[in-house]
């Protein structure tokens, strides 16, 4: 291992490290100073017999895999040009989709590659698009200003629709816990374990992880935190535009209903048996769900993965023991404020740890659409160059504040980080929210 470092050095290469799966290397990003290893397998491809199974450990590869490339995206139905999402972040999407697309992207300083000594600390990222949609390096999404702000940044695919959540009776008759589904889940569980198990190597501290995501990405925070898979794995947690908990207890389905889904799918389609589900092209099964309703395989409550409902699970007292950041956006899909100031005064009453609530209020430039859901992306990535809009030196500024405060959250569990409190915790006293707009 010392000895391909020491030789890519030489060289004036970036450092090779060693993973799980064999040698790796990145490549220069374009920002001075920070590397990035785009496309690191951290499991098996879920293709043929492993269709529809829990994620497998990673293949061995022979030699150096130079990370230059990112992967190739889950199946799924996108988002297209003409529509409000398509216009906004897909105009320039030239993806290819497999079932092989279980990888995950890394973006560090540069001189923290392969020294485990630095410790710091790192953002793992679960992106959006209501479970069917959405990959990890999407045109918002980069970790350049990230890492040069001292956080390593990671972002992952992981299965979608109705390869990442269908269940149904003969999958769950083939495990030994006798429950299918979730498959998803399973993956960003095993992208959490991947990164605590060898982010030392990327100079990252394994105690110090904090899951981030934005709307079905926050839905998926909200199952990680309370998944007792994930339990001694994260540190901080941020959730954006997900919501909070309700008044009542969660609704999500139980194993049963899910399977009696995915079973009457597959029989109104002919696939009557497992080994014709296993047979139906990635084409076929893509078509007759967008056919049919995307929205029909989700996350469940399998008693495995999930006993119960974040909600549940938040009263409880069963959430992962960590900091929690909250909020939304002005104009969201939908209103949130109510139920994430539901959970922020449950934090406060219960666990007398607080969560800092925020709402992003800037209305972007160029339409009339406002500070709409996924607005924030532009800035908590700082990739607003990126954008079609009319940014203005005030946007550029206000990234800079989110992405200080954002990157203070990771680093210390406060997005004061270091400096005197602005941004006041949300409690029953004093029930603050940071609002992020231009000045």
């Amino acid at each position: 291992m010392a000895v391909s470092l020491v030789v890519a050095l030489a060289w004036g290469q970036s450092p090779i490290v060693e993973v799980e799966g064999g040698l790796v290397q990145g490549v220069a990003s374009a920002s001075s100073g920070v590397t990035v290893f785009r496309g690191i397998p951290y499991a098996a491809p879920p293709v043929g017999n492993l269709r529809w199974k829990r994620p497998q450990p990673v293949v061995k590869w022979e030699g150096v895999r130079l990370a230059d490339t990112f992967s190739n995206i889950c199946w799924q139905p996108g988002n297209a040009v003409g529509t409000f999402y398509g216009n906004e972040f897909y105009w320039k999407e030239q993806t290819v989709q497999s079932e092989d697309c279980l990888y995950l992207n890394i973006w560090a300083p540069a001189d923290a590659i392969g020294q485990r000594e630095k410790k710091l600390p790192v953002a793992f990222w679960v992106h959006g698009g209501a479970y069917f949609n959405g990959y990890g390096h999407e045109i918002t999404m980069d970790g350049d200003a990230w890492a040069t702000r001292g956080v390593i940044l990671v972002t992952i695919n992981y299965r979608l629709g109705i390869f990442g959540f269908l269940a149904h009776p003969e999958l769950s008759a083939e495990t030994q816990d006798g429950t299918s589904g979730n498959y998803g889940t399973y993956d960003q569980v095993a992208a959490l374990k991947w990164v605590h198990d060898n982010i030392t190597q990327f100079g990252g501290d394994p105690s110090n992880i904090t899951v981030l995501g934005q709307s079905a990405g926050a839905a998926s925070i909200k199952n990680l935190v309370s998944s007792p898979l994930s339990k001694g794995l994260i540190r901080n947690a941020v959730i954006q535009s997900g919501g909070g908990i309700s008044e009542s207890s969660g609704s999500e389905a139980g194993q049963q209903q899910a399977e009696e889904t995915g079973k009457t799918f597959m029989d109104k389609f002919g696939y009557t048996s497992l080994k014709k589900m296993r047979a139906a092209s990635a084409e076929e099964l893509l078509n007759h769900f967008k056919a049919e309703g995307m929205g029909l395989f989700r996350p469940h409550i399998d008693g495995i993965l999930l006993k119960e409902s974040f909600d549940d699970a938040a009263r409880n007292q069963h959430l992962a023991d960590a900091e929690y950041m909250i909020g939304c956006t002005l104009d969201d899909i939908r209103p949130m404020g109510k139920q994430i100031d539901e959970f922020c005064f449950l934090r406060d009453s219960i666990d007398h740890r607080p969560a800092y609530q925020y709402l992003f209020a800037r209305k972007l430039p160029g339409t009339h659409d406002g500070a709409f859901h996924s607005a924030e992306l532009w800035y908590m990535f700082h990739t607003l160059d990126r954008s079609w809009r009319p940014m203005t030196a005030a946007d550029y500024k206000l990234a800079d504040e989110v992405m200080d405060c954002w990157t203070n959250f990771v680093k210390y569990g406060n997005p004061n980080g270091r400096s005197s409190e602005r941004w006041h915790p949300f409690t029953l006293a004093n029930p603050f929210v940071m609002t992020f707009n231009i000045k």
